[in-house]
């Protein structure tokens, strides 16, 4: 039962399609997702909904029991997640409940158990159906860094909304004593002007509430400019958060990758700062062609994990291989030679790759590594050496 819990672990939380198994259930989730957020827009479609009411019910009915098994399981193996297994059974299933993404996904399915249990009239919970859509952030990176964004830039997204509310009242304070008495039924209370300030300052404009006297239309004037200032600020919090997000998530992807290579892992704080820059990831599948035999050679190559095979055509047999920590590319590059063979994936691997140009700044920035570099062209014994 342990091996079985274990493995499910693996499928559902740790695998993120890197077998097989795992990416068949992230395939199917993703599929049943979407098409429940399919047949809820199609239920609102009175002649859909009579032609196929019973068919929708039975989905719904299935769907709910697949995304039931599925919460349960996630709670179920939540004593396989290392930060909860050292904890009681109990406990860490009721922490694992408490995670904003079990709290979705347990939303996702409540409505349906609230509409059976209950005889009055649940009709406006099945709004939360669309909650299932927030289950697809389970499987997107994307969401996950705009999550963190908002999160960490939530101090910064209060005080704009704040500006934001305080600009919405100063516009419809004053519109409304600028022009109550010349439209009062549009106008006539700071509320009612607050219509107007809210579709002036978004930019929005709808044309429906309009100033007509000439000093309305003047602070009208001067509420749209005040409008776009105020919108920019958010935009520009969420955009600057976005880009650290990335740079923090490239610089943890590169230093890890860095790290399996033993040249790069030696390196000091300032150093890893300044050559980490210079390095481009690549994340690539099996049999794809690295080097194309008969191409300049214009970087260097450095293996973080993964296994590559060297190969010449007229022989079409595989001289060399290369593993984690290997370098290859350097020879050919530094004496510019022509690739002498090419060279493909045998294995799924990440490549750290540095380019000729950035080389020659990297015998600036650290001249050891670029002379050790160029010491290991130098041992190498074979001549013609990719």
């Amino acid at each position: 039962m342990r091996r079985l819990r274990r493995r499910v672990h693996e499928i559902i939380e740790v695998g993120r399609g890197e077998d097989r198994a795992s990416a068949l259930f992230d395939i199917f989730i993703v599929t049943l997702i979407l098409l429940n957020i399919a047949v809820f827009a199609a239920e609102t479609v009175p002649e859909l909904e009579q032609a196929y009411g019973r068919e929708f019910r039975v989905f719904e009915i299935v769907s709910v029991a697949i995304f039931t098994i599925e919460y349960a399981a996630r709670l179920w193996v939540a004593v396989e997640v290392p930060f909860l297994a050292r904890m009681s059974p109990l406990r860490a299933r009721l922490d694992m409940a408490r995670r904003p993404m079990l709290i979705i996904d347990l939303l996702a399915i409540l409505p349906f158990y609230l509409g059976s249990l209950f005889s009055i009239d649940l009709r406006i919970l099945r709004i939360l159906r669309l909650l299932r859509f927030l289950k697809l952030s389970r499987y997107s990176p994307a969401m996950h860094t705009l999550i963190r964004v908002l999160s960490n830039e939530r101090r910064a997204l209060l005080g704009a909304s704040l500006l934001l509310m305080g600009a919405v009242l100063f516009a419809a304070s004053g519109m409304y004593y600028l022009e109550h008495q010349a439209q009062p039924d549009k106008f006539g209370s700071v509320p009612a002007s607050a219509w107007w300030a809210i579709a002036t300052l978004t930019t929005v404009v709808y044309g429906d509430v309009a100033p007509i006297t000439p000093l309305g239309r003047l602070f009208g004037g001067i509420v749209m400019v005040v409008g776009l200032s105020v919108l920019a600020l958010p935009v520009a919090i969420i955009s600057t958060g976005f880009a650290q997000e990335v740079g923090r998530r490239d610089f943890v992807i590169n230093w890890s990758l860095m790290s399996r290579i033993p040249m790069l892992a030696e390196l000091d704080a300032k150093a890893v700062a300044a050559v980490m820059p210079m390095l481009q990831a690549h994340n690539l599948p099996p049999n794809i062609e690295i080097v194309t035999e008969g191409s300049p050679a214009d970087a260097i190559y450095f293996v973080a994990s993964g296994r590559l095979a060297r190969r010449n055509s007229q022989t079409a047999t595989t001289k060399q291989e290369y593993g984690t920590g290997e370098v290859f590319g350097i020879r050919t590059m530094l004496h510019h030679r022509a690739h002498n063979a090419s060279i493909h994936t045998t294995t799924k691997c990440r490549l750290l790759k540095l380019h000729r140009e950035d080389f020659h700044r990297l015998e600036s920035v650290n001249p050891q590594l670029a002379a050790r570099l160029r010491q290991v062209a130098e041992d190498d014994a074979e001549p013609s050496a990719i």
